[in-house]
């Protein structure tokens, strides 16, 4: 059974001080950054290998695009997608699963194939999705967003950004204790790019100790998000790469216990070069 402070413990033998690596598996068409990379089950399995060889903590699977502008799709078609691959997983390989999801009875039957973590960028605030979480004594990454991801980026706006997230985060943190969720069993996540603009986003990662102070372990996701490319004058995707390894590694130098990429590789490289150096 997955446990997060073994997790880390093992990692600090490898890269002392670094984050544990999360490696995103997007198994949908629309994926901003890899849709339509990984539907079929070969292409899928191969991926995994790879994350594996170059070093991956954690894989995180999705089957529903949380792009900005993003479709909802049918619970059906998720569970279609996701069921199939984290059985894969779990029968062929010794790694620690994440279900990329919001809805509940995909988390319920993503539990039930082996997944050890419920990635929710609605952090647990669907009908039933706490009492699952509470009941399956699974991991939970609550994650902070404004809006959709059909309108999340059309006019975002706060008071304060890093008080508004960090208010936001520990009130569901509250709310999990409440319904009877382990503490040690959550995960923060600021939601870098969910209802954010630039300026908002950086004044996040600024002040990232504003949430690592509060003993909660927290997720940073910012690779090859569209605050990358801003600050690399509109960098397409595919020219993302070494921004979002970069802010990965500054992520895990400002305390984050995981970060969540596409390119595992260069992060794990980057990660183990600079705990080697500091």
């Amino acid at each position: 059974m997955f446990n997060l402070e073994s997790a880390l413990q093992k990692n600090a033998d490898k890269r002392p001080g670094m984050p544990l690596v999360m490696g995103v598996l997007n198994v949908t068409p629309d994926s901003f950054s890899d849709g339509g990379q990984f539907e079929n089950i070969n292409t899928i399995e191969k991926r995994v290998v790879q994350m594996l060889s170059e070093g991956v903590d954690i894989i995180d699977v999705g089957g529903e695009s949380t792009r900005p502008g993003a479709d909802e799709v049918s619970v059906d078609i998720e569970l279609q997608r996701v069921i199939p691959v984290i059985e894969l997983i779990k029968q062929k390989f010794d790694i620690p699963v994440s279900i990329d999801t919001y809805k509940p009875e995909v988390m319920r039957q993503a539990v039930q194939a082996g997944a050890d973590i419920v990635n929710d960028v609605n952090a647990l605030q669907e009908p039933g999705a706490i009492e699952l979480v509470a009941e399956t004594k699974v991991y939970a990454c609550l994650m902070h967003k404004q809006g959709s991801p059909k309108n999340m980026q059309k006019a975002p706006s706060y008071q304060n950004v890093v008080k508004d997230v960090a208010e936001f985060l520990l009130g569901r943190v509250k709310a999990c204790l409440e319904a009877g969720i382990e503490q040690n069993k959550l995960i923060l996540d600021p939601g870098f790019g969910f209802g954010k603009t630039l300026e908002h986003n950086t004044a996040l990662f600024a002040d990232l100790s504003e949430l690592v102070e509060t003993n909660y372990p927290v997720l940073v996701g910012v690779s090859r998000k569209r605050m990358i490319a801003e600050i690399l004058d509109e960098a397409p995707v595919e020219q993302r790469v070494f921004g979002s390894v970069a802010a990965a590694t500054l992520a895990g130098l400002k305390g984050a216990k995981i970060v969540r990429v596409h390119d595992v590789g260069s992060t794990v490289e980057s990660l183990r070069v600079t705990s080697y150096l500091l």
